[in-house]
């Protein structure tokens, strides 16, 4: 049976939408009230508080722990200096993605990972016969992200401006209501933000002091499906949504190399071993039998297979997650849109798909297929760049 997260107490009496979802055994607010555009407007346009705390969280420490780190990731984690944060894909030796998620460099010989799905068991694998200590700190850590262009004024006035000039992708230790945190410049968001690591039973504390401060700046609790919206709007892959782990693949076509998910950037090839860095060299060198990208679906002949319907057109106020094919123009199937939405800030119909690498390639036509009264149709769409909506205030 799911259990409330350490901020039930808090996110409980206003989620007046009963509306919850199930994730790592906790419930998580999908939606506090019964329309999700309040929630994805204060992403946009004041400041979001979203409760994450079933992230999992892994330790890594000891005279070893940048080894066993640069072991398991594709990125160059012993590189990173102390407050320092990197997005990294981990492989199996095949060089098939397992997961991705951040790795967080606090000192020399303390690291931390943040990961969608469990990965303790294989990274306590990889540790045998190094120095390190390996702890599962998932139910002890809270975390809440706070995400939008007031956000940055909102912690300043919470941490009495300690974190103006955190860099992105830079984590540092603070205090919020007389409580040790960690906040790091990052978020799922594709916007301005912050994320917010709190002892779990303290963190309803931290909740209260964000709330109290972040009042002139409209702070609205925030909850995944707004969070799902505007992840797709920057074009961020999701786990068992837009790829799946090699963990949990049926067949060799569900298996994806970092260079297929748009992360060959975070492939390091050129420093010590690695978990698939011999796979990964050779499918750097063979390229990407597919990719994801970004597709925009075109609206004129989405109109017309309603109207030959007599119906208004049905498009997706959230993130639909349930895959339909992409076919090239002359009708052979060359893909799948994985997670749709009609973007409210830029008017468009939009989605993230998979497609075959000769047909990946921006300004590419393709079809989606879609459902109109139980019947299956195809619509135009071109092929974009995934990043949809990335303002500048996201690196600021």
């Amino acid at each position: 049976m799911a259990i409330g997260t350490p901020l039930h107490s808090r996110t409980e009496p206003l989620c007046h939408s009963y509306d919850w979802m199930q994730w790592s055994g906790y419930l998580s607010v999908s939606s506090y009230n019964d329309f999700v555009q309040p929630e994805y407007a204060s992403i946009r346009n004041s400041a979001a508080l979203i409760d994450l705390s079933p992230l999992y969280k892994y330790a890594v420490s000891g005279a070893d722990a940048p080894a066993l780190v640069d072991r398991i990731v594709t990125h160059d984690a012993a590189a990173m200096s102390a407050g320092q944060v990197v997005y990294t894909p981990w492989c199996d030796p095949s060089g098939m993605v397992r997961q991705e998620g951040t790795v967080f460099r606090y000192e020399e010989d303390r690291f931390e990972i943040y990961a969608a799905e469990p990965a303790f068991e294989w990274i306590r694998r990889n540790a045998v016969g190094y120095q390190v200590e390996v702890t599962d700190r998932s139910a002890e850590v809270a975390m809440l992200s706070l995400q939008g262009p007031h956000s940055r004024a909102v912690l300043n006035a919470a941490t009495d401006g300690a974190i103006g000039g955190l860099g992105f992708f830079r984590c540092t230790p603070t205090r919020i209501a007389g409580v040790d945190v960690a906040v790091s410049r990052t978020g799922f968001t594709g916007d301005l933000g912050y994320e917010i690591w709190i002892p779990a039973d303290e963190a309803v504390s931290v909740w209260d002091r964000l709330m109290e401060v972040g009042a002139p700046w409209q702070i609205t609790p925030c909850g995944l499906v707004a969070m799902d919206i505007a992840r797709v709007e920057a074009g961020l892959i999701l786990i068992s949504v837009d790829y799946v782990s090699s963990e949990l693949a049926h067949t060799d076509d569900d298996l994806v190399t970092p260079y297929e998910l748009g992360l060959g950037w975070a492939v390091k090839l050129d420093r010590g071993n690695f978990v698939g860095r011999k796979a990964l060299r050779a499918a750097k060198q063979a390229g990407p039998r597919r990719c994801v990208v970004g597709l925009e679906i075109e609206w004129q002949p989405l109109e017309e297979a309603f109207m030959a319907a007599d119906l208004m057109p049905e498009l997706p106020m959230t993130v639909c997650r349930e895959p339909v094919p992409v076919y090239s123009d002359e009708g052979r199937q060359v893909g799948r849109a994985t997670s749709k939405v009609w973007s409210k800030l830029l008017k468009k119909y939009i989605a993230l798909a998979t497609l075959d690498a000769d047909r990946a390639q921006i300004g590419s036509r393709v079809e989606m297929e879609v459902t109109v009264q139980y019947r299956r149709c195809r619509v135009a769409a071109t092929v974009v760049d995934k990043g949809f909506f990335r303002p500048a205030r996201m690196r600021a």
